[in-house]
């Protein structure tokens, strides 16, 4: 019955495009199958020589490389310069006497710094295990729900992990008692056969009172029983200067302990993050004396990647972050009296991350982009500098985006470098950067004999003129005369951008594949996106609703007065998650621009997704003197009336990132305008659609070429992805 209605569809289409005089180009499996040639798996197996190299503790580095018809197995000492190869796995650890490290924890479980300790979370409390013999230990006793210990819950992430950091001498934890019971409660209810199950955990918003509170504690497991010293301060706010969790790295963001494990660094973020607080505790006592602080007028960050400051404590002095002179640079500070003792860093560029510091040489490794003139501005190289900002050199010449990796004893390191259409070179230095070895050299001959060929670099003038902006270009393989229709993959961000990476990638996402179908994909870095100054980062500051969309139509149009095979009278816009907020605000807000929309799992009102997001990037949610909030004119549905054209809206029904009520929150207004739209409801899928996203991108091709191509797709065309057979040696 469904395949005999999708089949009248066809035919219905069929009439329309015949009446209307136009001549219906009908695309088959074989077109689909092309497309899908280009999809990751597919094109990975043809490309040889992309290695990951990895560091092992004694400063040797293994790795393994795919040929055409094999893999090898490869382990490099940058000491003597010597290889050794194997055609396995077990052959190379038996050659080089390599010793496997064990794994003696579960992912729930954090060990300590000694390997003698397992942390873990039971019924609200902490426990450890002694790993030898698994005697178990509880810690602490009074956590209930939702008001536990080193609870991992920011809403929209959450998970059993315990959040903490262990001393070095492995004596004692640092956490705190999470107190949840105050914010608001999500709910999502799971499909299957029988009673519906419901899910429910604390989930704060916007327009919650108050958040997350932490009250920051010391436990000291040498004790018996342990002792817990609850730091002399206020609660602090859930908050963390890198992103929308404390714990963006892994573990425990903010913190930094002494050498000698009495004292303390932990930095304490404002609920809006305006305001940073370095504060130092001694582990003893408690008691809390602040170092120094900083404010800013819309929202701070430790860096772009990774958290920057760093506490040294054998010298009493701190790392600092700051885009204070309007780029992110490092300050040196004094520990003890707080003051600033010297800028580290200076100029129009940005560092983003501090990848090693040398404290006997007084020398900090960082990855920065924007220094080197006449490149990408986000390609990112190393430098060295020394503490007093003397001595900047850079140590990756390579023109190109940088992969940098340091080795256990900091006297080495791996340099991947590469250009969105130029292929790796996988190279191993010195930190004064001379050149160690080359261990590889990526080859995409096979990849490119079969017609494949990367995306082209853009650059176009921002809306208003102020910013020069950078972007990628993915057209047929196979250009033929003619105009084709305009496909814009977006991500907003502001924490991220549509490109994301500027290393080479065979494929990204399905951006070329829909390129084979007949499209123009493009993806633009608009303003507001990061990595840039801070007056960039903040070009929408306050309104997120602005999504870059201005800057993504005025690069359209300029591109096409280069390229004449570009139509903008066939514009369609489509992305995920903050993505799917833009695709649809573009098709309500610029209706006579964008004909088809796709948006997937958006954030379409920032009061019905976590906290931490909106009140970063918009602020803290007020009312005017009619009592509307300014939240409200950045949210979806309040101009879903405009839609003109063809919107596709998809969800997971489990999705416990963004829930699903915000793409409920814009069909509810579209209908009640009385528009007509197309909706996806994924049962069970999660936020990234999991086995589900196969089904999804086939649904995508299908509405582009439907209503941008005007042509009719395959009738339930099954994508498929091969697996590289390579992967399987070793």
């Amino acid at each position: 019955m469904i395949k005999r209605a999708a089949s009248m569809m066809i035919i219905i289409l069929l009439s329309c495009f015949m009446s209307n005089g136009q001549n219906v180009r009908i695309l088959s499996g074989a077109d689909y199958q092309r497309a899908a040639s280009m999809l990751g798996n597919n094109v990975s197996r043809l490309i040889d020589n992309d290695i990951r190299p990895e560091w092992l503790p004694d400063g040797r580095l293994m790795y393994k490389s795919l040929k055409e018809d094999k893999a090898e197995f490869k382990l490099f000492n940058p000491a003597n310069g010597k290889t050794i190869t194997a055609v396995s796995l077990k052959e190379l650890v038996d050659k080089a006497a390599i010793r496997p490290e064990e794994n003696m924890v579960s992912r729930n479980e954090v060990l300590s710094p000694d390997g003698k300790y397992a942390a873990f979370i039971r019924d609200w409390n902490l426990w450890i295990k002694e790993i030898d013999r698994g005697n178990e230990k509880q810690l602490t006793t009074d956590g209930i729900e939702n008001y536990g210990y080193g609870t991992d819950n920011a809403g929209w992430k959450h998970s059993d992990m315990p959040i903490l950091s262990w001393s070095p001498d492995s004596r004692k934890i640092a956490t705190y008692r999470q107190d949840q019971r105050h914010v608001s409660t999500m709910y999502l209810v799971k499909t299957k056969i029988g009673a519906p199950e419901l899910q429910a955990w604390k989930y704060p918003l916007p327009g919650d009172k108050d958040i997350i509170r932490i009250y920051r504690v010391i436990i000291d497991i040498s004790q018996e029983p342990a002792t817990i010293v609850s730091l002399k301060m206020g609660s602090d706010a859930r908050r963390g200067t890198l992103c929308d969790d404390i714990s963006c790295e892994g573990g425990f963001d903010d913190v930094s302990w002494s050498d000698d494990s009495r004292k303390f660094v932990f930095v304490s973020t404002s609920r809006d993050h305006k305001q940073e607080n370095i504060r130092i505790t001694d582990t003893e006592t408690g008691i809390v004396e602040d170092i120094f602080e900083e404010k800013v007028p819309t929202q701070y960050e430790s860096g772009q990647g990774t958290i920057n400051w760093k506490y040294l404590s054998k010298t009493n002095e701190i790392i600092w972050y700051s885009e204070r002179s309007d780029w992110g640079h490092l300050y040196l500070y004094d520990a003890i009296s707080g003051k600033l003792k010297n800028q580290i860093t200076m100029g129009d560029f940005v560092v983003r991350q501090v990848l090693n510091v040398d404290q006997k040489n007084r020398v900090i490794y960082f990855i920065a982009s924007g220094k080197e003139t006449g490149v990408n501005p986000y390609f990112r190289y190393l430098y060295r500098v020394d503490f007093s900002g003397r001595n900047l050199v850079l140590l990756t010449p390579g023109s190109g985006d940088h992969s940098v990796t340091f080795s256990p004893d900091g006297k080495y390191f791996t340099d991947s470098w590469s250009q969105p259409d130029i292929p790796s070179v996988h190279e191993v230095r010195d930190v004064k950067g001379k050149l160690i070895a080359t261990l590889e050299k990526t080859d995409i001959s096979r990849l490119t004999a079969t017609g494949w060929k990367p995306p082209a670099l853009f650059t176009v003038k921002s809306a208003d003129n102020r910013w020069d902006l950078y972007g990628l270009m993915f057209t047929p393989s196979k250009i033929t005369s003619g105009k084709y229709p305009v496909i814009v993959n977006v991500y907003p961000g502001p924490q991220g951008g549509s490109v994301g990476s500027w290393s080479f990638q065979a494929a990204r996402g399905d951006c070329q594949a829909l390129a084979e179908l007949g499209f123009v994909v493009v993806q633009l870095e608009g303003s507001c996106n990061p990595d840039r100054s801070k007056s960039f980062h903040d070009g929408c500051y306050g309104n997120m609703a602005e999504n870059t969309l201005s800057d993504q139509i005025s690069g359209l149009k300029q591109l096409e007065q280069k390229y004449k095979f570009i139509d903008l009278e066939r514009v369609g816009i489509w992305g995920h998650s903050g993505g799917g907020f833009a695709a649809a605000a573009a098709m309500f807000k610029y209706p006579d621009f964008f004909r088809v929309g796709i948006s997937e799992s958006g954030n379409h009102d920032n009061r019905n997704y976590e906290d931490d997001w909106g009140e970063r990037y918009i602020g803290l949610e007020t009312m005017d003197k009619n009592g509307v909030s300014n939240y409200e004119n950045q949210a979806n549905e309040v101009f879903a009336r405009n839609l003109k054209g063809k919107l596709l809206l998809v969800h997971g029904g489990m999705d416990d990132n963004v829930p699903p009520y915000n793409t409920f929150l814009v069909a509810d207004s579209l209908i009640k305008a009385n528009k007509d739209f197309d909706f996806i409801l994924l049962p069970n899928a999660r936020h990234g659609y999991g086995p589900d996203s196969y089904y999804i991108m086939r649904r995508r091709w299908d509405y582009f070429v439907r209503y941008l191509l005007k042509a009719v797709p395959p009738e339930e065309y099954l994508l498929k992805v091969a697996p590289d057979p390579r992967q399987k040696a070793g």
